[in-house]
């Protein structure tokens, strides 16, 4: 058994894992996308409400998309050949990160929409 991590300790390896993280194609351009979303949102105003939602759902892309780079790369350690099994776990991950992007450009309409009519 481990031995128990200090908080210090948690946080150190959990930077590292964003370290790591941005280091990913998917989440350099999900990342890109949020930033390109956040110029917007500077540009239109947006009010303090609608900057919390839209943070909110950047984040959320990003993190799911973060834990499907995490599924992928188990996935492909456990199981290097192609596996139907393993396939299906992958694609399932993908459709959450797709969930999660639909998700966001729905908040993106709410938000954006209203504004520019």
């Amino acid at each position: 058994m481990m031995p128990k991590q200090t908080t210090i300790q948690a946080m150190r390896v959990a930077i590292k894992g964003g370290r790591m993280l941005l280091g990913e194609r998917s989440i350099q351009l999900q990342c890109a996308a949020g930033l390109l979303m956040s110029i917007v949102g500077y540009t239109v105003g947006l009010s303090p409400l609608e900057w919390a939602i839209q943070t909110l759902a950047i984040g959320l892309v990003i993190s799911i998309e973060g834990l499907n780079t995490a599924i992928e790369h188990l996935a492909d350690f456990v199981e290097p050949e192609f596996n139907p099994a393993i396939g299906r776990l992958k694609d399932i991950a993908a459709g959450a990160v797709f969930l999660a992007a639909v998700s966001a450009f729905i908040v993106a309409l709410l938000i954006y929409v209203p504004k520019i009519m």
